[in-house]
């Protein structure tokens, strides 16, 4: 059963007191403790030092636990839980961040502690300490170096069982070369990371000119140095934080436009400091969603641990990548703002700084930790002297001081027999009582003498620096040049005044790609590319071996051309996808054309044989078939990606195909038995799409058509031919190759078998290759080595010279077979 409490009740003689508190009064002493104390203990770093005193009681307790770089890993845990236990009574969630953020390299320039496991991103969290290890980083090690020596001043802990120091010896500039952020009561503050060596090279300058102000700094540190890299837009903002401790500055993502796939994109390989790559890729499709940016096809992120930031922006066909890239600038966080507020603590109250008072106040602490620390190894070094000494006298009358040691009582009367007889202190007494036996010998008084000679020029060194100030400048700045050269590191942040003219221009620009003239190109290696403008093309010595045109096509930037086949279709492609050649105007190089599978799709055994315009004027197209079938097609254009425009019999297929530009070219065939027919456009009626022409050229039985094309009035034409064996493999005809005018043969009636053009040698016994057009400037074979052509001769009896090689193209003055529009040829 469960018993009642009874309370006790007052003694008789109890007084009841109350006090009565002004509220106003209270809370303003409460708050003010509870501010001085998140100020002092918690948000703001040392300016000495530069850091909180979570930090600070970190790196000074690995350091007890003698976790050095050379030694193993211990988990984060472990050292969590002792600086909890000892220093830090706060909960280990706080001290495992601060752990955590020393370790990441994105957060400081020169981070403090070697992590092994996942600490996290810019944009994820950690693991739990119960699964990440760690140990001091080798710079960690240089900000606790000496600090058994003196150096600093230790305070009680917590509660008062064990002592932790007030500031660590530091000899890195850490304020300035890691920054550091913190939100106080009332205040806070927020500092750039900068490049240490920089920094170091500014301390040195200090030293040997003290009055120099923030511009002569600025030459050693011209700007700040982030961890992430990027690229700092205006200087102004940098200067005004600087001299005042106040001022913000502009950080851009560094990045760069260069082909993806088929086609622009813009490739980010640095992020503004402390800016997530999934923050960007969250706004960027957000701001697409809300078609805000436009231009934008895909956003791939391709970060891995070995090649670090690269996020791939793909911009659509049509957009120009640079103005993108502006448009990126301004409505994204790849430009953020960095707004510089250097609040720190010296002598205990919170100061805003400026970079000359920051450097000031660390060079100040520099000279108190080597003075102190110099002071300490003088008065080690001079008390090891005064033992030497002591153990001197004693070896010189080692019999004497053995015997009175021998006939003393105890050990408290041979001390203070020693002491009166040879004119010992009392330490060397106690040392000399201490001492072992197998220290009498020859070569301890050897080792003495060096020793006690060694100590003298330790104690007159030291003391040097303790009494000449420019010495111990000298000893600061050596120092902090061993520092730099040990752990500094290239800068990785650009600095810029603006973002340049070019920038400037791109922001007037449209995103668009303006739908400007330009001229569209077929290869006969199957590469479709597009002129940058609607200049001529014209020929020159500089051409890739394999890229002869065979097609081109008057167009614009934003128009749609069509490509037909030999099945007799017609397939849609937008001019758009064609990738942009340089604006050379002289032998445009096709090398950097995108294939014909990328962007159409064909049957199999099906060939893209020219390219058409898709205007709805004009003569049309000129086609011709194997069977000799000839067809001039209307100019109309359905509303379909593709359609056919002709109707073909049985084994026929397109061989030729031409867009017309007057209506009054000579339409010319030749067939594999070598016969050439030509007669004018005109007295080919247009037909409709589903039409299936009508008689070209006769063509004997087993023969075909090799070649059907279309020549401007008035120009100058030859006809290229080479012969070969039906029964060779194909690409080793040995046949020859014959040039001769075109006015050499007469025109005849359509549906006529035509005239001889070629008389095969012996083992010849068909065409192989035929061209008619402008005087040629090449020929190439199919594996694209040029092929020089013999000079145009008579016709004769036709007979041709020894090909070195099977022809597969031939291109023109303008480089250009002909069966393209009248602008090519």
């Amino acid at each position: 059963m469960a018993r009642r409490n009874t309370p006790e009740l007052p003694a008789d003689d109890f007084e009841e007191h109350i006090l009565d508190t002004d509220i106003k009064q209270e809370m303003e002493s409460s708050f003010l403790e509870y501010a001085y104390s998140v100020i002092y203990s918690r948000a703001l770093p040392d300016a000495r030092d530069g850091l909180k005193p979570v930090q600070r009681r970190i790196l000074y307790t690995m350091s007890d636990m003698r976790l050095f770089p050379d030694r193993g890993h211990v988990k984060s845990a472990r050292v969590v839980g002792e600086v909890m236990g000892r220093l830090h009574p706060h909960g280990d969630g706080a001290i495992y961040d601060a752990l955590v953020r020393m370790a990441q390299p994105w957060s400081l320039r020169l981070p403090f502690i070697d992590g092994h496991g996942n600490f996290g991103s810019i944009d994820d969290g950690p693991a739990a300490m119960r699964y990440t290890e760690c140990r001091m980083a080798p710079a960690a090690v240089a900000m606790t170096a000496n600090i058994d020596e003196n150096t600093v001043d230790f305070r009680p802990n917590y509660d008062s069982r064990e002592l932790e120091p007030s500031v660590l010896p530091a000899a890195i500039p850490n304020l300035v070369v890691n920054g550091t952020t913190g939100i106080a009561v009332g205040m806070a503050t927020n500092m750039a990371p900068h490049n240490l060596v920089e920094v170091v090279a500014a301390l040195r300058e200090m030293i040997r000119n003290p009055a120099m102000g923030v511009e002569d700094l600025m030459r050693f540190v011209p700007g700040p140095d982030l961890p992430t890299g990027g690229t700092i837009v205006g200087l102004d903002g940098i200067k005004d934080a600087y001299t005042n401790g106040r001022g913000s500055f502009k950080i851009r993502a560094t990045a760069r436009v260069e082909p993806v796939g088929r086609r622009k994109g813009i490739v980010v390989t640095e992020l503004p400091y402390g800016v997530g790559i999934e923050k960007v890729v969250e706004r960027i499709k957000t701001l697409v969603q809300t078609k805000k940016l436009q231009g934008i096809a895909d956003v791939v992120d391709l970060t891995d641990k070995n090649n670090g930031t690269r996020l791939v922006i793909e911009v659509k066909n049509g957009f120009v990548p640079e103005v993108l890239l502006e448009q990126l600038y301004k409505q994204t966080p790849m430009e953020d703002s960095f707004g510089i507020n250097n609040v720190a603590l010296v002598d205990g109250q919170p100061r805003t700084l400026g970079l000359k008072e920051l450097l000031e106040v660390f060079l100040k602490h520099r000279y108190d930790v080597v003075r102190r620390r110099s002071q300490f190894r003088r008065d080690k070094a001079a008390a090891r002297l005064h033992l030497v000494e002591g153990l001197l006298i004693a070896i010189l009358d080692i019999d004497e001081v053995i015997q009175l040691i021998r006939s003393s009582d105890n050990g408290a009367e041979a001390k203070q027999r020693l002491i009166s007889v040879f004119d010992l202190s009392d330490a060397q007494a106690e040392y000399i009582l201490e001492m072992q036996l197998r220290r009498l010998t020859r070569f301890s008084k050897i080792e003495l003498e060096k020793e006690k000679d060694e100590l003298q020029r330790t104690i007159e060194a030291l003391d040097a620096i303790l009494g000449d100030e420019s010495l111990l400048q000298k000893v600061v700045s050596d120092e902090l040049a061993d520092v730099a050269k040990t752990y500094g590191t290239p800068r990785r942040t650009v600095l810029l005044a603006s973002a340049g003219s070019a920038a400037v221009e791109a922001q007037k620009m449209s995103v668009e790609v303006a739908d400007d003239p330009c001229f569209a190109l077929l290869s006969s290696t199957g590469l479709l590319a597009r002129t940058s403008d609607a200049e001529p093309i014209t020929t020159g010595e500089g051409r890739a071996n394999h890229d002869v045109v065979t097609s081109v096509v008057r167009t614009t930037v934003r128009g749609e051309i069509g490509a037909v086949t030999s099945r007799g279709r017609v397939l849609r492609l937008g001019v758009l996808d064609l990738p942009a050649l340089p604006p050379t105007h002289v032998d445009p190089n096709l090398q950097g054309g995108v294939p014909l599978s990328a962007l159409l799709t064909v049957e199999p055994g099906e060939r893209v044989l020219a390219l058409t315009t898709l205007a709805v004027d004009g003569p049309g197209l000129a086609l011709g078939t194997r069977l000799g079938v000839v067809k001039r097609v209307n100019p109309e254009v359905p509303n379909r990606d593709e359609w056919d425009v002709i109707n073909l019999a049985d084994g026929d297929e397109v061989v030729g195909a031409v867009q017309l530009a007057t209506g009054n070219e000579t339409l010319c065939f030749i067939s594999s038995d070598a016969q050439l027919l030509h007669f004018g456009a005109e007295t080919v009626r247009p037909q409709g799409r589903n039409a299936g022409g009508m008689a070209g050229i006769r063509v004997a039985h087993g023969s075909r058509v090799a070649f059907f094309g279309a020549l401007p009035s008035g120009v100058d034409a030859v006809v290229v031919t080479a012969s070969g064996s039906s029964t060779a493999l194909p690409g080793t005809e040995p046949g020859s190759v014959k040039v001769t005018p075109f006015g050499e043969f007469p025109g005849k009636g359509r549906a006529t078998g035509g005239v001889r053009c070629h008389r095969y040698l012996k083992g010849e016994d068909t065409l192989v290759f035929a061209w008619a057009g402008p005087a040629p400037a090449r020929a190439a074979a199919a594996s694209g080595t040029p092929i020089e052509l013999p000079r145009a001769d008579g016709r004769r009896d036709g007979s041709g010279i020894p090909a070195p090689q099977p022809i597969d193209a031939c291109s023109g003055p303008a480089g250009l077979l002909v069966g393209t529009d009248a602008v090519g040829g």
